[in-house]
Order: C-alpha cells, then sequence, then structure tokens
C-alpha cells in the first residue's frame, strides 16, 4: 500500500508543475458522471445526439471537466483546501477524447498562506479547451 504525503506550505516551488493525468472522459465513465449529476442530457452521453444539435460529438459536462482540475489538485498535494476555482470554457472536452490535465505554480503569498495555480485540460490535438485558476491553502 502506498502511503500518500501531506504538502507543505514550504515545501512548494513557484513555477512548480502538477504531475500530468490523463483522465478518462470515456462514454461509459462520463455517463456514470452525468446520470450521478442528473445531467443525462443527449449532448453529454450521445455522440449522435449531439451531433443532431449541431456538436462535433458528446462534450464533457463542464463540472466534470472542473472535477478533473481539481482531481489533479488533490493528487499533488492530498490535503489542499481548494478555496476556489475559476474555470474558462473555451470549446467543448470531447468525450472519447484522450485530454492531459495539468497545472502551474504561479503565485505564493506569504503572509496569507495561499497558493495560486493555473489548470489547463489539453486534447490530443495540443488545443486547450478548459483552463482555469484555482487558489488553495496548505
Amino acid at each position: 500500500m502506498t502511503t500518500v504525503m501531506n504538502k507543505k506550505f514550504e515545501d512548494v516551488e513557484f513555477g512548480e508543475d502538477l504531475p500530468e493525468i490523463q483522465p478518462d472522459v470515456s462514454l461509459p465513465n462520463v455517463k456514470i458522471f452525468a446520470k450521478a449529476a442528473m445531467m443525462e442530457a443527449g449532448r453529454f452521453i450521445d455522440h449522435d445526439d449531439a451531433r443532431k444539435n449541431g456538436l462535433p460529438g458528446a462534450i464533457v459536462p463542464g463540472i466534470m471537466s472542473q472535477g478533473i482540475l481539481v482531481a489533479l489538485i488533490h493528487r499533488w498535494a492530498p490535503n489542499a483546501e481548494v478555496l476556489n476555482v475559476d474555470t474558462i470554457f473555451r470549446a467543448p472536452l470531447l468525450v472519447d477524447s484522450q485530454p492531459t490535465a495539468s497545472g502551474v505554480v504561479t503565485d505564493i503569498d506569504e503572509e496569507s498562506k495561499v497558493i495560486e495555480i493555473d489548470l489547463m485540460l489539453k486534447n490530443e490535438k495540443g488545443e486547450t479547451p478548459v483552463m482555469g485558476t484555482a487558489r488553495i491553502s496548505l
């Protein structure tokens, strides 16, 4: 069994990269999320329905994308308290794509002990359909 180490504020470095993750946004997984979130709209769980509505295919719900970004933070620092996440949805993140979630520490406020992290979800084309900023404390 692997022991997860808590991150300490004083160990965080400006410019530090969070370890990337490749979240599962397969149709079966998105369907599970959509059902749990009571968001079973066709645009999330059915490629054909999404295409009929002008989308290139089923899209990952925005709150699932946000959840992926928060999961990225918690894998890096399991003890982090996420104070807020501000997310920008530039384009749809497609179901069955192979995204990569990443982040970088962009500010460390020694006085308030708040850390700011820029977050990104990139698709396999290198585009960034979802980006955001989180403020955390440790």
